[in-house]
């Protein structure tokens, strides 16, 4: 076991960090977006990674967020339709001061493409490096989301290295055994050597299955699917003091809002040392 941590005083602030599949501009979208706003008012997370977000002409609806909530913001289109786009967004408390995207292996059938998002996020105790993505849905697509983690992990390996461990959210599309996820959590060949993550989840979860497709909610229901953990917050190695450290992680956004289930995913809401 290693030492290198030994006698060092633990880190104790902590952030709040949500990621939420908010399923774009299906179903009753509009009742929806208040039941999505109420829960995010309630949660108050420091930092929202929200992945299917619409844009429309000369708004999106992270914007709108932003501007209602009091966060910065910064959203980019995996794709943009005649009318409304659809992409990835961060809403964070503190400043934004850098943020840049790439576009990911593989496109859809639909013409969705799927991105990696990054924000620079100004924080109090420090810069964080916060990423978002979105992997294709289909099950048979683990080869493309294979794909899609190393182009991810080499996006990520790139950017400025931080005391704080970069931090990375995402509706992945696979379960946590699956080739992609054990690729980014250092079970199998990593894609960039050395760079991997720690799973919110695993590490200061409930114990439970965390599912965050789950059959109870009827948006999922309604496509006979089996319940499935596929939305997940990592972080990178914890770095002096234990930085990037889970303390907490919890499955939230899982109830209607006067009877208005907000999206066909759950979200999960970790918090941090940092």
């Amino acid at each position: 076991m290693s030492g290198k941590h030994k006698d060092q005083k633990t880190i104790e602030t902590q952030v709040t960090v949500l990621c939420w599949n908010i399923w774009w501009r299906f179903g009753p979208w509009r009742q929806r977006r208040e039941a999505i706003r109420a829960t995010l008012a309630r949660l108050d997370a420091d930092i929202i990674a929200l992945q299917e977000v619409w844009s429309h002409k000369d708004t999106d609806l992270a914007a709108e967020l932003g501007e209602e909530l009091g966060y910065h913001h910064v959203f980019a289109a995996s794709m943009h339709g005649k009318d409304v786009g659809f992409g990835n967004a961060v809403l964070s408390r503190w400043p934004i001061i850098a943020h840049d995207h790439i576009m990911l292996h593989g496109q859809e059938e639909t013409g969705e493409g799927r991105l990696a998002l990054h924000a620079r996020i100004d924080g109090p105790r420090g810069i964080i490096a916060f990423f978002n993505t979105h992997l294709n849905w289909k099950y048979e697509h683990s080869h493309i989301r294979q794909l899609q983690v190393a182009d991810l992990a080499r996006f990520i390996d790139a950017r400025e290295k931080e005391a704080m461990p970069p931090v990375l959210c995402g509706d992945f599309n696979a379960e946590p055994d699956s080739e992609e996820m054990r690729m980014l959590k250092g079970l199998t060949t990593c894609p960039v050597e050395g760079l991997f993550f720690h799973d919110a989840w695993r590490v200061a979860g409930n114990g439970g299955p965390g599912y965050t497709w789950e059959n109870r909610n009827p948006y999922a229901a309604a496509e006979f699917e089996p319940d499935r953990r596929i939305d997940y917050i990592l972080a990178g190695a914890p770095g002096k003091n234990g930085a990037g450290h889970f303390v907490d992680c919890r499955v939230t956004g899982d109830e209607p809002v006067d009877n208005v289930w907000p999206s066909d995913h759950h979200a999960v809401l970790a918090r941090l040392r940092y």
